[in-house]
Order: structure tokens, then sequence, then C-alpha cells
């Protein structure tokens, strides 16, 4: 069984950078981050294979968030930089059950973390 924790959300002013961390315990694949903004639906923000050799973003967040991965701590990071109120959400951390390429859809994803919440305001 996989769990994933994820930690790093707050508030933060616009223009300012968080680094999210999701610590998993068990077996993991691609993982991958999605997002949930009050009164939306949860969307990709990006992913990464097991062995970091192949990412995906989604095309509105490319150049400010970048994933990454510690496979000795079991640890992936989003580092989100330039944040302004529409990044505002909930962001959880996911897991494939298979290697699979970094999938943008949600049901890719058998395995998901509590979330954390990020604001974005002055």
């Amino acid at each position: 069984q996989v769990q994933l924790v994820e930690s790093g959300g707050g508030l933060v002013q616009p223009g300012g950078s968080l680094k999210l961390s999701c610590a998993a315990s068990g077996r993991t694949f691609t993982m991958g981050w999605f997002r949930q903004a009050p009164g939306k639906g949860r969307e990709f923000v990006a992913a990464i294979t097991r062995a970091a050799t192949n990412t995906n973003y989604a095309d509105s967040l490319k150049g400010r968030f970048a994933i990454s991965k510690n496979n000795a701590k079991n640890t992936v990071y989003l580092q989100m930089n330039n944040l302004n109120p529409e990044d505002t959400a909930v962001y959880y951390c996911a897991s494939t059950a298979e290697y699979t390429t970094p999938s943008v859809a949600s049901s890719a994803y058998k395995y998901w973390g509590q979330g954390t919440q990020v604001t974005v305001s002055t």
C-alpha cells in the first residue's frame, strides 16, 4: 500500500514562491501533482516518471512550476515560482500503480495524498 503525505503549502504573496513536498511510503511509479481550486474540478499540474527521465507540465504552468524527485528519499517536489492568486488551490500528490508515461489524466493515478492548501494573496 502506498501512502502519500504532502507538505509545504501555506500563504504567500503574489510573485512569491513555494516548494511543495510529497513524501511517499511504498513503491511508487509515475508521480503527479494536481490542484483543485474552490468551485472547480481537479486540474493536472505536473508529473514525473519513476526514474525522473520524463516530465510533463500543464501548458499554462510551464516556466513557472518545476517538478523533481529524490528517489533516495522517495519524495517528489513541486517548485512554484511567480505565484498569482489564480494558483490558489489545494494541491494533491498522486502516484500510479505501474510504469506509465507522465499522464495528465487523474484516472491514471491510483494513490492520492490528502492535499496541502496553497493560498496566494496580499
